[in-house]
């Protein structure tokens, strides 16, 4: 699991300190200490995988020398307390392999520090912890004092300044994040506390134990894994106790959650095997937790009474507004405002029309679903003048402040973000009154507790709302599916008809990319040339800024954006466009500025971006312009709109180049040409959005390093990963037939139903036999107390009569049949002997069992030598996660080998049997979330040599071929 962890300390002489020392340990190298006139040996130390310094521009080269550069600090620094260097430290995420570690880490350390002026000595360890997981980290030495080409200057105070250090924690997970959802990997990691998310677990911020003094050489080592498992196990106690907060702190993003996903929560937080089932079992038996019934794909999904009420409240809140008739506008005012419109040249289409005469019928609730480019905006416009003639006053909101500004520029209503809102309705101000209209733009972006809170006090207080969006464009980051639910419970109207392309063929691929058929909006495009394929994103890049360049220089009076999925790629992007702009001579003088994101270069004519809210300014997130004046001081720059805003750069400095922006901050954006570089993380709602923003034109450029195929590209574009909700699952019928057949009503669930999750089932030839679950909160058997010799011939005897049952199934198997009821009723009255003997003796021996038929025969006949041994082993690999993962490699390749042999010979049927135990032991994974986090770091033990993103079972069979849906499923 990606864990959040970023820790900032200096290393001085005040606690006995060296930056020669320190700077050995973490490079894992022998550095001579001409201070101390010694040197620090610390070249046997493992898992250091990249070591590099990094130098800012003008730095000298000599620097390079990770040697030449501390002891020149060292020298430099004459006070016997003096601070010598900040070290920062940050985890990696355990998803992503080696290479695309480093390749984050020195990313992040190239644009927070370096780009700052600071010298950086970055150095990334790849290593395992005590528990067996992989442990992949960075540390960063880094100096304190500004540098040129003559050396050393004085020390930057700025860079103490706590703002820094919350920025770069922020930072830090946006990049992480951007990366990994490029990887197309769910895993997401929030650099706010757990109690700023509302979780009162205690933070895994450690990766190693408390830091201790190696002997001789007097150097604190961050070595915290010690540390980290007692948080583990520190935050296992407080779920024991209460499992509602590991409840909570899954529904933070999500409404509902597998059994998996419990699993893996319940293993990042406890600390060994016995913890790891306590845990589970305490979430499995938790009061909170809700069985909702399986899904599309058969998986049973869960949530909790509190995800549920929430959903209540939301939905009781918006029926009771459906069924109010509080706000109407009579026709007079209606037409007024159209006329006013037809005479600006605004003419509202039938379906605009028609979404005007709902919003304004008088209902306090009005719902528009609109296609990107349909016109929403200007219908609002009407819609904001009808109201304010009746007296009302019309206010916007938003999730994102360039939603709320493009909702703003496009209506004409004042518009901000929910979160200003809710700020102000927390200290008593811009609370709703019954004379209100709320307007909530992109409202599929916001989530369930957010809208529900946002609805309950407009109910409360009289006040009229319209939601306004799209449920297949970008999903909403918090929990739920707001919106979508409360279309389908309350109706509303619809705006198909495109208005913002040009021409019919992109119109109806704008429509096709809306509805699914993402398959027939890309053909479209590839059509009229439209769809660019090169032989690596480098290349793809290139010839993207290519046609950029002409197209700017054949068009210049045309608005356009290039639009990508990572902040990383804008960057770069950012720095190709503007290179060009250079070279042709459209920029005025370059000065190079420290802001927000870093050093950057600005000039008079370049495009900028607005990356913060400023009301004093006029200025939101994600505002474009171009700079009209620069100086080391200020800068004024024209926006799109028309505005010429001046500031001072010591009390605005949250700006960055505008050539190319990330998907996010393109919702709601509309130009005359995009350029779309696309990478593994885009899906369905991102493609939607990024190809329906220009009015003539789209061109679309892809790597065959990211996608092998035209048809991989369209895998990618086409993926759904809309949200779901609690609420959702009312119409599962196995859902329902549960609550009624106890005479309750589904709704009333929450305060009714509380399921244990059922054990997993061995499948194959176990099928129906229900198995006691690995390492499960069974009941505790009681042991007589026998002398040990009584006891050894107890386990004997139920060992035999266990295996003359298994064997009599197997026989039956071997002929084609089914075990009759007989002998169910025997293995079953032998799997209850056997665990009273020996808890857990039935799974493991039936574990063996799978694995060597032959074994349940020779023990059927007393010879139990051999079974007992193989007992044992399961015993241990049961117990003893890393064993289970050595043998799991293990067999692995041997049966990678003998499928490759049989291919060799010809053998089919030999082969397609290997190979269906393998995907057997890939889906395996699916049911042991421990093992498979183990394994995530032998990837290259199991033959992963190319990052496909996708969970290990599934990556297992990608890379190797293995159709899963030949499996038998029957679990290792």
């Amino acid at each position: 699991m990606a864990i959040y962890h970023l820790h900032v300390k200096v290393i001085g002489r005040k606690c006995g300190s060296s930056a020669v020392a320190s700077a050995a340990y973490r490079s894992a190298s022998r550095l001579r200490d001409d201070r101390l006139g010694r040197s620090h040996d610390f070249s046997a130390k493992r898992g250091v995988v990249h070591s590099e310094v990094m130098l800012p521009e003008n730095a000298p080269e000599l620097w390079k020398d990770r040697e030449q550069l501390w002891n020149d600090v060292e020298a430099l620094e004459v006070r016997k307390d003096a601070q010598l260097a900040r070290e920062v430290e940050f985890a990696l995420p355990r998803e992503m392999t080696e290479r695309r570690g480093i390749e984050l880490a020195r990313d992040f350390v190239r644009s927070e520090f370096v780009d700052r002026g600071m010298i950086a000595d970055l150095n990334v360890h790849w290593d395992m912890a005590e528990d067996g997981m992989l442990k992949p980290h960075a540390h960063v030495m880094l100096t304190m004092r500004s540098v040129d080409e003559n050396g050393f200057g004085p020390k930057v105070r700025e860079w103490n300044r706590t703002e820094l250090l919350e920025r770069w924690r922020e930072r830090w997970a946006e990049l992480a994040n951007e990366r990994l959802a490029e990887l197309d990997v769910d895993a997401r990691i929030d650099h706010r506390s757990l109690e700023a998310q509302g979780i009162v677990l205690e933070p895994q911020s450690q990766i190693g134990a408390p830091a201790h003094r190696i002997a001789g050489e007097g150097i604190e080592v961050a070595d915290r894994a010690e540390m980290h498992r007692e948080i583990a196990r520190n935050n296992g106690v407080r779920i024991i106790a209460d499992p509602s907060i590991a409840l909570d702190a899954i529904t933070h993003q999500q409404s509902t959650f597998t059994r998996r996903d419990i699993a893996l929560f319940a293993h990042r937080h406890s600390d060994g095997i016995d913890q790891f089932n306590e845990v589970m079992g305490a979430m499995r038996n938790a009061p909170d937790l809700v069985e909702l019934g399986k899904d599309g794909r058969g998986e049973d999904r869960f949530t909790t009474r509190d995800m549920i009420e929430s959903e209540q409240r939301l939905h009781r809140a918006a029926e009771m507004m459906a069924e109010r008739e509080r706000h109407e506008v009579n026709d007079r005012n209606r037409e007024a405002a159209l006329a006013r419109a037809e005479q600006r040249g605004l003419v509202l289409s039938g379906e605009q029309a028609e979404a005007l005469a709902h919003v304004t019928d008088g209902r306090d609730l009005g719902v528009v679903v609109g296609y990107a480019g349909t016109g929403k905006s200007a219908m609002l416009g009407v819609a904001r003048e009808a109201w304010e003639a009746a007296g009302y006053e019309v206010r916007g909101v938003a999730l994102s402040g360039i939603a709320a500004e493009n909702l703003e520029s496009g209506s004409g209503i004042s518009s901000r973000t929910i979160a200003s809102l809710e700020h102000g309705w927390g200290q008593g101000r811009d609370v709703l009154t019954a004379c209100d209209v709320l307007v909530i733009d992109e409202a599929g972006m916001v989530g369930t507790r957010q809208l529900e809170r946002v609805l309950s006090h407009a109910a409360e207080a009289g006040a009229k709302v319209v939601l306004v969006g799209d449920p297949q464009q970008l999903q909403s980051i918090e929990a739920g599916a707001a919106f979508r639910s409360v279309r389908q419970r309350h109706g509303g109207v619809e705006i198909g008809e495109v208005r913002r392309q040009r021409e019919d063929w992109q119109r109806d691929a704008t429509r096709d990319l809306a509805t699914g058929r993402t398959a027939d909006a890309l053909n479209a495009y590839d059509k009229h040339g439209m769809v660019h394929a090169a032989a690596t994103r480098q290349q793809a890049r290139d010839d993207l800024i290519d046609r950029w360049d002409r197209d700017r220089q054949a068009s210049p009076g045309r608005s356009r954006i290039i639009l990508t999925h990572t902040n990383a790629e804008v960057r770069a992007l950012n720095e190709a466009a503007r290179g060009r702009m250079r070279d042709a001579g459209n920029l005025g003088d370059e000065v190079r500025l420290v802001v927000e994101r870093g050093e950057r270069s600005f000039a008079s004519g370049d495009r900028v971006m607005f990356l913060q809210n400023e009301r004093g300014l006029g200025v939101r997130n994600g505002t474009l312009g171009a700079i009209e004046e620069v100086s080391m001081q200020s800068m004024s720059v024209r926006t799109d709109d028309g505005r010429s805003v001046r500031f001072d750069l010591k009390d605005y400095d949250r700006i960055d180049h505008g050539y190319a922006a990330t998907i996010h901050k393109a919702q709601g954006m509309t130009v005359d040409r995009t350029h779309v570089l696309a990478t593994p993380g885009l899906d369905a709602h991102g493609a939607y959005v990024v190809l329906s923003r220009h009015r003539d034109g789209m061109e679309l450029h892809y790597g065959h390093d990211d996608f092998a195929s035209q048809d991989r590209l369209l895998g990618a574009l086409s993926r759904d990963r809309a949200k779901d909700m609690a609420s959702d699952y009312e119409r599962l019928e196995p859902a329902r037939d549960y609550a009624e057949r106890r005479g309750i009503t589904f709704r009333a669930r929450v305060a009714e139903i509380v399921r244990k999750v059922v054990p997993e089932k061995v499948r194959g030839m176990f099928d129906g036999l229900r198995l006691p679950a690995a390492g499960g909160q069974g009941p505790e058997r009681k042991v007589a107390e026998d002398p040990e010799a009584a006891l050894r011939r107890a386990r004997t005897k139920a060992l035999i009569r266990h295996a003359r049952a298994v064997d009599a199934i197997f026989e039956m198997h071997e002929r084609g049949g089914k075990a009759n009821p007989e002998q169910v009723k025997e293995l079953q009255e032998a799997r209850k002997v056997f665990e009273e003997v020996r808890p857990y003796g039935s799974h493991d021996a039936e574990a063996a069992y799978k694995k060597n038929p032959e074994l349940a025969s020779e023990a059927a006949t007393g010879r139990t030598a051999r079974a007992i041994r193989a007992l044992q082993l399961e015993t241990e690999l049961r117990t003893d996660p890393q064993r289970r993962a050595d043998r799991f490699v293990e067999r692995w390749r041997e049966l990678g080998q003998t499928s490759q042999r049989q291919y060799q010979a010809a053998d089919m049927s030999g082969y397609k049997a290997t190979r269906s135990a393998m995907g057997d032991m890939a889906q395996s994974l699916e049911r042991d979330p421990q093992l498979e986090s183990i394994l995530a770091g032998r990837k290259r033990d199991l033959g992963i040599g190319v990052e496909s993103g996708r969970r290990l079972g599934l990556e297992l069979a990608f890379s190797h071929g293995i159709d899963l849906g030949r499996g038998r499923n029957i679990g290792l």
